[in-house]
């Protein structure tokens, strides 16, 4: 129906290990920069020796092998640890384990690399290696994970893993209401449209949802502002110039830029969110009860 094939990209996802079995004494809670609550982010520091060695173990892993039909097309925002270890030896260190912003409870910082965990729970029973997706086998996941100093004795409560994702070439075969630009009572929502996560693929399934109900009741459909996320998430998948068409996150990069230059980040970004839930309201309000009910 879109006549192009191959319109896919392979994602990865971090593996769990059980809270109980890590080894307090060689980890530290901590957040980076001390943003949020400390106790949802355990820290496992290592020397430049051990970055090394987890380094060397990690590019000459065994990986699960792609199928024969398949070509390796990774999502840059998500890419497998080995793959980003394969792209130079500090990479990591600069990546997913920079020690920038964590200090332990001794006030030390100057750590080489530091392996960051992510509570899972609310308990606290089990702890996401955070960019630590993979597509390594499970064997080689337990011994090269349990190389990083304070999980020599973890448990996998689930492995890291690797998975295809089908999205369709959104430029060309859809509009900005998100519908089929050849057939108007089809609509698409969600990670086939060309967007990537959980929170894009629920708001382009609400748009979606909303203005099937539109297209029944015969009214005007849906656009969302382009200076919101959402509206600038569909300008993007429907109006990318850039070939060829990739997905896409919600970022700052594709709100549409301030009228006023503003050199502080911070500020630049917290104008930007106040102006993105203004419009938000504001087209709300336009709308009326309709979009409510």
């Amino acid at each position: 129906m879109s006549g192009e094939r191959d319109l896919y990209f392979h994602d990865a996802i971090s593996p769990i290990v059980d809270a109980q079995t890590v080894d307090y004494g060689r980890a530290f809670f901590a957040s980076r920069h001390g943003e949020g609550d400390a106790r949802d982010y355990l820290n496992c520091p290592l020397t430049k020796e051990e970055y090394l060695c987890f380094h060397a173990a990690l590019t000459h892993a065994l990986v699960v092998p792609f199928h024969a039909f398949e070509e390796p097309r990774y999502f840059e925002g998500c890419l497998p640890i080995e793959e980003i270890a394969s792209r130079g030896l500090d990479t990591l260190a600069y990546g997913p384990m920079r020690p920038v912003g964590l200090i332990d409870g001794q006030g030390r910082r100057d750590f080489y690399a530091v392996a960051q965990l992510r509570r899972e729970d609310r308990m606290g029973s089990a702890f996401n290696l955070v960019g630590f997706q993979t597509k390594m086998t499970y064997p080689e996941q337990k011994r090269v994970f349990r190389l990083i100093p304070g999980l020599e004795q973890a448990e996998f409560l689930r492995y890291g893993s690797l998975h295809r994702n089908t999205y369709i070439n959104a430029p060309k075969l859809l509009r900005d209401t998100l519908q089929f630009r050849s057939r108007d009572n089809l609509f698409f929502a969600g990670q086939i449209t060309g967007v990537e996560g959980y929170t894009e693929s629920v708001a382009t399934g609400l748009l979606a949802g909303l203005n099937a109900v539109r297209l029944i009741h015969d009214t005007d459909l849906l656009v969302p502002p382009p200076n919101t996320a959402l509206g600038a998430l569909v300008r993007y998948i429907a109006h990318a110039t850039a070939q060829p068409f990739q997905p896409m996150n919600i970022n700052f990069g594709l709100l549409p830029e301030l009228l006023q230059r503003i050199r502080s980040k911070g500020e630049r970004r917290r104008q930007t969110v106040q102006r993105a839930l203004t419009a938000a309201d504001q087209w709300r309000a336009e709308l009326g009860t309709f979009v409510e009910g």
